[in-house]
């Protein structure tokens, strides 16, 4: 789509630890609408824009300048991904933040005043994205480290600038990623390079984010959201049904045996066959017009 990303020098970021605050709970479905800030409607650290005429939804993550992600945005971002994924007007969901970073990871703080139960419910909360029917694609430039880097891990389109530093540094506060980094990383770039990453707190660019498989591709930081913007009109131009098939799909036969993934598949395939969308696609292929897709 653009041209080749260049590898960029990897520095050190300034330390992000905000003073403790008590942010609101999550909000209903019904209060998704586009914000005018990121505390409007009891959101903390992030935003909601919804724009129904393109079916896309854009979580925000906006609090400057480095996004920090409290615990308690933690529970409200996977509400609000499961509000957005029972809405009927979001086909795709885009997962970006405001400012020159996606985000330098969590609150600190956070993990000394979080209760045991709390702490178990992370990777729960984080995967919120891996379980949305809809294609999401998360868009980061800048630092994207810890609770930031898993979160975009859960999604499944990872559009990376070539400004992007990713990073688990929860080795130097004597921890690992709790959120369910580790495991994605290991299955998306095989045990010694999530070694290399987890144990070393190693930080990587966005060229190498991309060569190793964990970015779908690497651009130049000013055409990120031009990429963006075209990989969701592309989402957008497929058959519904089969989108949410292919994504469930996929993620469920990635811990299975090849024999039961190829069964799953094929039960798959079967179901679509009978859809509306596969008549409506194979009519429009044979007439060699643009098919109409409804969802059914």
């Amino acid at each position: 789509m653009s041209d080749p990303a260049r590898s960029i020098a990897e520095p050190d970021p300034p330390v992000a630890d905000p003073a403790p605050r008590e942010p609101d709970p999550a909000p209903p479905v019904s209060a998704l609408a586009p914000r005018a800030s990121a505390r409007a409607n009891g959101l903390d650290g992030f935003r909601v824009e919804v724009d129904a005429a393109r079916e896309r939804a854009d979580v925000v993550l906006d609090r400057p300048p480095l996004n920090v992600i409290t615990m308690a945005e933690r529970e409200q971002l996977r509400a609000t991904f499961e509000a957005l994924d029972a809405d009927r007007r979001v086909r795709v969901i885009v997962l970006r933040a405001q400012g020159e970073h996606f985000s330098s990871g969590g609150e600190v703080r956070g993990f000394l005043d979080a209760s045991p139960e709390h702490l178990s419910r992370l990777a729960w909360n984080i995967g919120a994205p891996a379980r949305c029917r809809q294609p999401i694609v998360a868009a980061s430039r800048g630092y994207c480290f810890g609770v930031a880097f898993e979160l975009t891990l859960a999604c499944d389109f990872r559009l990376v600038a070539d400004t992007s530093v990713f990073a688990m540094p929860e080795q130097r506060l004597g921890m690992i990623p709790g959120s369910g980094g580790a495991a994605r990383l290991q299955k998306m770039v095989g045990v010694t390079r999530a070694k290399d990453i987890v144990m070393r707190s190693r930080r990587i660019s966005g060229f190498r984010a991309h060569e190793w498989g964990i970015a779908t591709e690497c651009v130049a930081d000013a055409e990120l959201e031009k990429v963006t913007d075209a990989l969701v009109e592309e989402l957008r131009s497929f058959a519904p049904l089969a989108q949410r098939t292919a994504k469930k799909l996929l993620n469920d036969i990635e811990d299975m045996s090849l024999s039961l993934a190829i069964e799953m598949e094929g039960q798959a395939y079967g179901r679509l066959r009978s859809s509306d969308d596969f008549r409506e696609g194979v009519e429009a292929f044979h007439a060699k017009r643009t098919p109409e897709f409804k969802g059914s």
